[in-house]
């Protein structure tokens, strides 16, 4: 199946009354083809009873950001007090809402409910795991600490809902940067609205699995954060519905230590530091500093991470034998251990990263020329599985002759 009719076809199995639930498909393609193919997926479950609405636009101004702007739009929306977001290629579980909304409806002060993605692709290739243990961080300890520190965390673009209050009250989508959630995220938190992030639910989706497609996105995710601190800085300063230690971790813990600096330190130490080192002896480079800079490195990221993730730590709060057993097999299932031999690999892997990275972050701060530019990421459906499988049975045809 094509990657537009498995997240169709998941918005609209979703579980919640058939009256009270609209599914709206914007289409931004520039492919007259796919537009067809992807109108008539929508008829195709209007006809079964969905309340599906296909929308297009002729001008794709604003990318994302304009194509959600102008999705809000639309009158029928009006009437809806939650909106959930979901890219292309996410494919959420039937219950999905019934598990999110009512965080929504019990707290009048919460605007976002995040949920965690879910990777379909994730064992295709050696990429694609590195992208799993990337991510992997980033639920299980930033938007864990972040919900849990202060009520506030980088809304992900998608697999959330939103109270559509919300949204209109921090002033919309705005297209002024490639980080358009980020952007939304910061107005609505700055408001002293308050989000969420249940790591629990889970929503499938799908890895960039080529290079080329995982170095744009990587750019676009770099390149948009740092434009938009820019931007934002004397704003967040200036907020008087929010706390310090709020303004702190969002210009401190949000921006500076884990975008910029971390950036930095990682480009700086693997890939002129250490190279110096090893190719030019002469150069005398005294042992505290190739100590203290990976400390610094650690130190940047784990300081607004103040609770211990249960996963990497289960036998400090051991009671018993059975209890000590059992949280022994859930971190051996964990990400962390069923990936553990791949941690070398996986740090040389960022570590090359962090160049391309660092230039998208000073592209972005310095508004240069590619600071908006928005390409798609590539996503392959059930495409990627149908090669594999090709893929592996000409290699047992081989094998057999």
């Amino acid at each position: 199946m094509q990657v537009y009719q498995l997240s169709i076809g998941a918005a609209c199995r979703l579980t919640w009354p058939a009256d009270r639930l609209i599914v709206q498909v914007l289409d931004d393609s520039t492919d007259a083809i796919v537009k067809e193919l992807v109108r008539k997926e929508c008829e195709r479950w209007g006809k079964k009873g969905i309340n599906v609405k296909y929308e297009t636009r002729k001008d794709r101004a604003g990318y994302k950001a304009g194509n959600l702007r102008e999705g809000m739009r639309r009158g029928y929306v009006q009437g809806c007090e939650f909106v959930a977001m979901l890219d292309a290629d996410f494919q959420p579980p039937p219950d999905f809402l019934l598990k999110t909304v009512p965080f929504l409806v019990h707290n009048p002060r919460l605007a976002l409910v995040q949920t965690r993605w879910e990777f379909v692709n994730a064992n295709d290739c050696l990429l694609t795991r590195m992208q799993e243990m990337s991510m992997d961080y980033h639920f299980k300890v930033e938007q864990e600490a972040g919900s849990s520190l202060c009520n506030f965390f980088g809304y992900n673009g998608t697999a959330g809902v939103w109270r559509r209050q919300v949204i209109d009250e921090s002033g919309g989508w705005e297209d002024r940067t490639t980080a358009e959630d980020m952007d939304l995220a910061l107005r609505a938190g700055l408001l002293g609205w308050e989000f969420v992030y249940v790591g629990s639910i889970k929503v499938k989706s799908e890895l960039p699995s080529t290079l080329k497609a995982y170095r744009s996105q990587q750019h676009r995710w770099s390149c948009g954060p740092a434009l938009l601190f820019k931007k934002m800085f004397w704003e967040i300063l200036a907020a008087k519905k929010v706390s310090f230690w709020k303004k702190l971790y969002m210009t401190y813990d949000f921006f500076i230590a884990r975008r910029i600096i971390s950036t930095f330190f990682t480009f700086f130490f693997f890939s002129v530091l250490l190279p110096m080192k090893v190719f030019f002896p002469e150069v005398q480079i005294p042992l505290w500093e190739l100590i203290l800079i990976p400390t610094a490195i650690i130190l940047l990221h784990s300081v607004g991470t103040p609770r211990l993730d249960q996963c990497c730590l289960p036998f400090f709060v051991c009671v018993s034998p059975a209890t000590m057993i059992k949280r022994m097999v859930h971190l051996m299932n964990s990400m962390c251990f069923r990936s553990i031999h791949l941690i070398i690999l996986w740090f040389l892997f960022e570590n090359v990263m962090a160049l391309h990275r660092l230039k998208a972050t000073l592209i972005g701060f310095f508004e240069a020329g590619r600071a908006n530019e928005w390409i798609v990421t590539q996503k392959l459906g059930n495409i990627q599985k149908l090669k594999s499988i090709v893929r592996v049975t000409k290699n047992c045809r081989f094998k057999d002759r």
